[in-house]
């Protein structure tokens, strides 16, 4: 999608409906991601690269990498190797991590041709994949039953 299918407020046109109308969705930006990296349980903000990128991690480990300081607005997310391959093959704004390791980490641009509820999943798929690698009483603390 090119801006000029963009439309004010920086909503993107949807497909028509079964009746006729025009749905809009207003496009996940920069704050959203950083939003709901920061909601989930033992997620925590470091800035180890400096202030230009927030860090999100849990247990220690990196699953969210957020430029604050470009104009092109993107988040790099770790994804299971299989689907970061469909995700790159269904959406020209995913494509492998900038500055990190291609097989398991995406870079997504936050241009609105994502669904916000797809982009949300995958922050938490994220975080999740980092998680089952965490010793078991680190994960047993970060998952109550």
């Amino acid at each position: 999608m090119d801006s000029s299918e963009r439309m004010p407020g920086g909503t993107v046109p949807m497909r028509r409906t079964a009746r006729g109308r025009t749905d809009t969705l207003v496009r996940v930006n920069r704050d959203d991601v950083l939003d709901a990296c920061s909601r989930l349980p033992g997620a925590v903000e470091d800035h180890p690269f400096g202030d230009g990128v927030a860090v999100f991690k849990v247990g220690g480990k990196m699953f969210a990498l957020v430029p604050l300081e470009d104009t092109a607005e993107t988040v790099n997310l770790k994804c299971e190797p299989d689907r970061a391959l469909e995700l790159r093959a269904q959406y020209a704004a995913v494509r492998p991590g900038y500055h990190q390791n291609k097989r398991h980490w995406n870079t997504i641009d936050l241009d609105g041709t994502v669904p916000d509820d797809e982009l949300r999943d995958l922050v938490e798929h994220s975080c999740e994949l980092v998680c089952d690698k965490l010793p078991r009483a680190e994960r047993d603390r970060l998952r109550p039953t």
